[in-house]
């Protein structure tokens, strides 16, 4: 969903191997029972989950602890294993979400659900009534700009997708100041190695899926990672981390959020945007004031709610906006760098973007002119920012507000995407890209707007002006994904043919009023960004 620009997140070094332990047989999933429950042993425990459809079998499992509460001493630290209990533990209701301003909540009308440092939870959705033959898992990683944003989101609703033979499972993981900031008191103590946390508790999820979920009749062995925005950033990174080695088969990356600053390396290089502990640093100035000791145990007096309040937003000293710490455990050299030397992960990949993904966020920066433009150009890009301008030309104010779209788009975006695509030339796996376009019926002004695919994808389309062409865009698109899932590959079962991925000519699949191929989506200009940005 809606994402603020990406900024520092920091890799930690810490107990890689903690939730390996205490590895048990898996037993087959219990039936869904007539009086609207049913039990699975994890382990940790049982669960009690809430049966939605006791002829389908479906039934979910919700709030359930995948890592100990990130409370305390704990808090700036590695995920450790969840704690184990006696009896039943009821998974009827979902758990709290990660602490986050009410932004979020405020832009899409929700209430916002009660926030909590003790946020590490996930969903299950499954229809499989035993572990006989494993069902393809997906992993859903929410959007939110690592700062916003929820596993239990009601256009995330996973029944769709379990009604279609996938086991899936939706994820929280700590965000903004509390999941990414890095800062070298925290260095210290850790080894080193600081920040990243909110990627850490992605891993923690992975791990628990490989270790649980064969007992809710998915194959641990054929897992799925999918998220939107700051979560297609997620899987950017995921892909590119060593950590995730074994724990993922396949990759989606919708709209995956890499700007030229959201990767930082956790101390200065002497070149590209601040390191993670400067950022860090000053966050930490603001937070105690000028001339406080910066240690780890003064940050951690500080209550969650004051950090959340407190943390300033912007351009101001002090504000922090989550990005990809590397030079770290989990991110040994950037990203980027590991997808084009094809050291990234050589599992299938779906990665796309959609037509219109700035006009979201033009309405949090509205610019009056042309020189309001260049100066949002001068931002990221400085002295490049001329050149960078000429890729947007304007004339008067709708092309202005066109080429603001597009800049956006391609910046924020489609650049990033096209160097995952781009990296996978160097692996054997193949990669699909797609390009979604539908105008937003209830919002055309937007047009094909950031995250207007998210109800197409779950199948949880709302709203008066949807037809009968949403409905059958969303149940082709759901069915690309769920034989992706199953198949490494989208194509069969009579839909349009989804062309692989390549350097050379560049071939996707629209998905739009009509699904056909295209090539070189944007390659000239996303080309000359890649110039200019390596000048």
């Amino acid at each position: 969903m809606i994402h603020h620009r990406l900024r520092a997140v920091a890799a930690s070094a810490a107990v890689t191997a903690l939730f390996m332990a205490a590895l048990v047989t898996p037993t087959a999933v219990t039936h869904a029972a007539a009086n609207g429950d049913a039990t699975v042993e994890v382990d940790t425990g049982t669960l009690r989950g809430e049966v939605l459809d006791a002829a389908g079998g479906l039934t979910v499992y919700r709030g359930v602890p995948f890592a100990a509460p990130p409370v305390g001493d704990l808090r700036w630290k590695a995920p450790r294993p969840p704690a184990k209990w006696d009896g039943v533990r009821d998974a009827t209701e979902f758990g709290a979400i990660c602490p986050q301003s009410p932004v979020l909540a405020m832009m899409t009308g929700a209430s916002l659900p009660e926030t909590s440092e003790d946020c590490l939870f996930l969903n299950v959705w499954t229809a499989a009534r035993s572990n006989d033959e494993p069902r393809p898992v997906m992993v859903w990683i929410h959007g939110g700009g690592l700062s916003l944003g929820w596993s239990n989101e009601a256009t995330y609703e996973g029944s769709a997708f379990a009604r279609k033979g996938v086991v899936l499972v939706s994820i929280n993981y700590r965000l903004g100041p509390l999941g990414y900031l890095a800062h070298p008191a925290l260095s210290k103590e850790s080894g080193g190695d600081s920040g990243n946390y909110g990627f850490l508790d992605q891993i923690a999820a992975l791990r628990w899926v490989s270790r649980n979920i064969a007992r809710f009749g998915g194959d641990p062995d054929n897992v799925t990672i999918f998220g939107e925005s700051a979560g297609g950033t997620s899987v950017h990174a995921l892909m590119a981390s060593p950590m995730a080695a074994g724990l993922i088969h396949r990759a989606i990356a919708q709209s995956p959020w890499i700007t030229d600053t959201n990767i930082r390396p956790l101390r200065d290089v002497g070149e590209g945007p601040a390191s993670a502990e400067d950022v860090g640093a000053s966050w930490a100035q603001a937070m105690l004031g000028d001339g406080a000791k910066q240690t780890a145990a003064a940050l951690r007096a500080l209550d969650a709610d004051t950090i959340i309040a407190r943390t300033p937003q912007g351009v101001q000293p002090g504000a922090f906006e989550p990005h990809i710490t590397w030079g770290t455990a989990f991110m040994p050299e950037s990203s980027e760098d590991r997808y084009s030397a094809g050291e990234h992960h050589d599992i299938p990949m779906i990665v796309g973007t959609n037509r219109n993904e700035g006009t979201m966020f033009m309405s949090f920066q509205p610019v009056a002119d042309r020189g309001e433009f260049l100066q949002t150009i001068e931002a990221t890009y400085g002295d490049q920012a001329g050149e960078v301008a000429k890729l947007y030309p304007s004339s008067n104010a709708d092309e202005l507000k066109a080429q603001q779209d597009r800049f956006i788009t391609d910046t924020w975006f489609l650049r990033g995407a096209r160097r995952m695509l781009l990296g996978m030339d160097r692996v054997p796996s193949p990669a699909f890209q797609y390009f979604f376009t539908r105008v937003n019926p209830e919002n055309p002004a937007w047009g094909a707007h950031h995250a207007a695919e998210l109800g197409y994808v779950f199948n949880t389309l709302q709203g008066e002006n949807y037809d009968g062409t949403d409905d059958r865009l969303a149940a082709l698109i759901i069915d690309y994904w769920v034989q992706f899932a199953r198949t490494g590959d989208p194509n069969g079962g009579g839909r349009p043919v989804w062309p692989v991925f390549d350097g050379k000519k560049q071939a996707y699949l629209e998905l739009g009023d009509e699904v056909k191929t295209g090539a070189e989506l944007e390659r000239k200009i996303n080309d000359r960004l890649e110039a200019i940005r390596g000048q």
